[in-house]
């Protein structure tokens, strides 16, 4: 069995981290794939930068307020939170 090592980069583990679970991930240099110890999750490099994106895509706009929601296929105008001022 290979052993655990490190990748190039410490990629989270996409499913772990939709959880709100900050797991890093493996690399096992044999089937060149990404795997997490945590929920068996496994995957080419590639797949995990596709999911990070998407979560970050989800979550993008966390820090931001909503100042108009707008009409039918209009878009919703944002403004950045100003924490604690009124």
């Amino acid at each position: 069995m290979a052993q655990a090592g490190k990748g190039k980069l410490n990629y989270r583990c996409p499913r772990c981290f939709m959880r709100d679970i900050d797991m890093d991930m493996f690399y096992d240099s044999e089937k060149k794939e990404y795997y997490c110890l945590r929920c068996c999750y496994r995957g080419s490099e590639e797949d995990v930068l596709r999911l990070n994106e998407q979560f970050k895509q989800k979550y993008g706009s966390l820090r931001m307020r909503v100042e108009d929601f707008g009409k039918d296929n209009e878009p919703i105008v944002f403004r950045p939170h100003r924490g604690g001022e009124q």
